[in-house]
């Protein structure tokens, strides 16, 4: 026997029923499985459904506990909800908790749930780092299906390029990736650390995973930050850790990312946009292999390779009035250069059919091709937003096809991208719109994230959240 679990009467019921599905996935078996969603029901649902397939279901259904439990607990997949407030449903919650999960823990795939089955938010939720997104009232097959995909998706080994080591996930036929692979085969087995340099969406996240995985810290804590969306009090906290007291808002002692990568390996994404007093306190560490939680005086030895990366040119970083040459140094004993897509349509074609197959199957299209004419159009754009550009091109196609072959009309890329090209705002006159002007450009370049949008602009986020309130945008 086992459970069911239906929808009716906007309530979840769990019935028992004969069981007609094989548990032959021993990923599945052996997964330890976390569920955050503030309506009990919807938590009751998960445990009768997961438990007979899992090895262990946690439910929770406050998200302040998530770093308590993820600190506690190895969990392979987190059920994460969107709204924790019944009277908004933006799902920016959500997105904040999604946001916080990748940066406390690399090894955990996240898979929102959502009554709200807007495209744009879920798209915007795997833009984020999601695995993949559930929309409830869902099928229990469905919902199997996703858990056991994420599940493949966690535990895939790492596998090689022909006659090239490098992760599965990283797709490149060109000169160029060949002789980046190359690169990565010797880089990897070694404890050097790596400045990732590469424009935005050309995928330094998946090399700074190659690295690791090739590497023999591979068993070991891989721990990613971004730091450039840090403030100076959350980039001592976050990587440091802190004493319980050490500030108004610590109420327990607490590791940082820098302690918990100790003996593995530690990813800093957009180093380039840390602030010089961010810079020195990172140097001291580096130089001193020890960490010192905030409100204490007791160094902790640490071990870790470090990887970073960085969307600035090198010549640009090396610019000391904003990046410190000494730590530029320390960070970069070897540097790998992600070409952007431009500079490697070759692989345009290969992207494109791995894209497609992924979304084929995701949405239940599973015979859909591209038309003569749709891969042309694929090949003759420069791709502003490079791969990432390429990938969500491909899944709205895919959503929005209503034939079984992709016609030249289904292709439509990003405004997002489009955006970036606009020409630099002339003066007015009116100092309010120019104000409002600039804002509303630099949060739509942050694609919504405020803690960039106001470091950029050169303001606190609450300053920003006045004006953004001023300005009703």
């Amino acid at each position: 026997m086992h459970f069911a679990v239906v929808w009716k009467s906007g309530l979840f019921h769990v019935l028992l029923c004969p069981k007609n599905r094989q548990k032959d996935d021993m990923n599945q078996r052996q997964a330890s499985i976390l569920v955050v969603d503030d309506d009990k029901d919807v938590l009751t649902a998960f445990r009768y459904l997961l438990k007979p397939e899992v090895k262990t279901i946690t439910t929770e259904s406050n998200p302040e506990n998530l770093r308590r439990l993820l600190a506690g607990n190895n969990y392979d997949i987190v059920f994460l909800d969107m709204n924790f407030n019944s009277s908004i449903n933006t799902g920016n919650e959500g997105l904040y908790w999604l946001r916080q999960i990748k940066a406390w823990t690399s090894h955990t795939q996240v898979i929102i749930i959502t009554a709200y089955a807007g495209i744009d938010l879920a798209v915007k939720c795997l833009k984020e780092g999601a695995a993949d997104f559930l929309v409830k009232p869902w099928h229990n097959e469905q919902l199997l299906q996703t858990l056991t995909e994420a599940l493949e998706k966690q535990a895939s080994p790492v596998k090689k390029q022909p006659e090239k080591k490098a992760s599965s996930e990283i797709i490149g036929e060109s000169d160029v990736m060949q002789s980046l692979f190359r690169k990565l085969e010797k880089i990897a087995p070694t404890d050097a650390n790596v400045l990732i340099l590469g424009e935005n969406g050309t995928g330094k996240d998946l090399i700074a995973q190659a690295i690791y995985q090739l590497s023999l810290r591979k068993e070991k804590p891989f721990i990613k930050v971004d730091v450039g969306a840090l403030t100076d009090t959350l980039f001592e906290s976050e990587l440091f850790g802190h004493k319980k007291g050490a500030f108004t808002d610590a109420r327990e002692d607490r590791m940082g990312m820098i302690e918990a990568a100790d003996e593995g390996t530690l990813f800093l994404d957009e180093i380039g946009n840390i602030s010089l007093q961010q810079q020195a306190k990172l140097l001291t560490v580096l130089q001193n292999r020890q960490v010192t939680r905030l409100g204490t005086n007791t160094p902790i030895p640490v071990n870790i390779r470090l990887i970073t990366a960085t969307n600035r040119p090198l010549a640009e970083l090396a610019n000391e009035r904003n990046f410190r040459k000494d730590l530029i140094y320390r960070i970069n004993t070897v540097e790998i250069i992600v070409p952007p897509l431009r500079e490697r349509k070759e692989d345009i074609v290969a992207l494109t059919s791995h894209f497609l197959k992924i979304y084929a199957n995701k949405y239940l299209k599973h015979e859909l091709r591209l038309s003569e004419p749709a891969t042309h159009k694929m090949l003759q754009y420069d791709y502003p937003g490079n791969v990432r550009e390429l990938q969500y091109a491909v899944e709205r196609a895919v959503i929005m096809s209503d034939n079984d072959t992709l016609k030249a009309d289904d292709i439509v890329f990003s405004p997002i991208e489009q955006k970036t090209k606009e020409t630099p705002i002339q003066p007015t006159g009116n100092l309010e719109m120019l104000e409002r002007t600039a804002i509303l450009q630099v949060v739509d370049k942050h694609q919504g994230n405020i803690s960039k949008a106001a470091k950029e602009l050169g303001l606190t986020r609450a300053a920003l959240y006045r004006r953004l309130e001023k300005y009703e945008l």
